[in-house]
């Protein structure tokens, strides 16, 4: 089995705790306007594809930089558009003793069989709006949400990341929206990540348009949502 991987490589606190191997794998289910990696969009192609166990092999080797509690990371693209391999490389890890983490949009319908197989748990929630978050991403929420739920009950940890976009999702009524999806569910941390422009030349160098105009959230509307989150009794943190 192989996973194609479009970059890898350090990264301390940002991809789950302590510092990790983070893998980026190939291809999306999701068309995000202000997504940073663009080039992680397109499907994965079998012909570049490293095997698992080679990966493993690398994984075991770097073992030495995995400090304050470091591991290796899936993220994206989505890391579950390529789920089998990913599930078996899950599973070889761990009995190896490795720690894992998991980015992920969290829709993939088989997602909870990846629960007992991943430490760190991060699932991205873009809007509360079913209607609102399929026009604009390309698919809706509600098997987001449902994982989410699903995570809440069955793991002892569990992030759920807030891409916080200006004129998308960082109005009062979202904020409300948002914890009021959030606030029953037990043992789970959040994190509101203001846009960045940082994929912005990725766009171009990709050869696509990118869309996202006056996203930027104000210091104020930054405050005034988390605020809104920390009122429901949600427990943001910081990476």
């Amino acid at each position: 089995m192989k996973l194609d991987i479009f970059q890898k490589g350090f990264n301390f606190s940002q991809d789950g705790p302590g510092n990790r191997l983070v893998y980026h794998l190939q291809g999306c289910n999701m068309r995000c306007p202000w997504c940073s990696n663009p080039e992680g969009l397109a499907p994965p192609r079998p012909d570049r594809g490293t095997d698992i166990r080679e990966l493993l092999d690398e994984s075991l080797r770097s073992s030495m930089m995995f400090f304050d509690g470091g591991g290796v990371t899936f993220t994206g693209g989505e890391a579950t558009v390529q789920f089998e391999p990913l599930k078996a490389l899950l599973v070889l890890l761990r009995d190896n003793g490795v720690n894992t983490a998991l980015e992920t949009n969290g829709c993939h319908p088989r997602l909870r069989e990846l629960f007992p197989l991943v430490d760190f748990l991060i699932i991205d929630l873009k809007h509360p709006s079913d209607d609102v978050h399929r026009a604009v991403i390309g698919t809706g929420n509600e098997a987001v949400i449902q994982n989410i739920r699903l995570a809440a009950r069955e793991r002892e940890q569990m992030l759920v990341r807030i891409p916080l976009i200006g004129g998308f999702n960082d109005s009062v009524e979202c904020s409300q929206n948002f914890s009021y999806i959030l606030s029953n569910l037990n043992k789970i941390y959040v994190e509101v990540l203001r846009y960045h422009e940082y994929g912005r030349d990725k766009w171009v160098k990709c050869g696509m348009a990118c869309t996202m105009e006056n996203a930027h959230v104000s210091d104020e509307t930054f405050k005034e949502f988390c605020g809104v989150l920390r009122a429901r009794g949600l427990n943001l943190i910081s990476t």
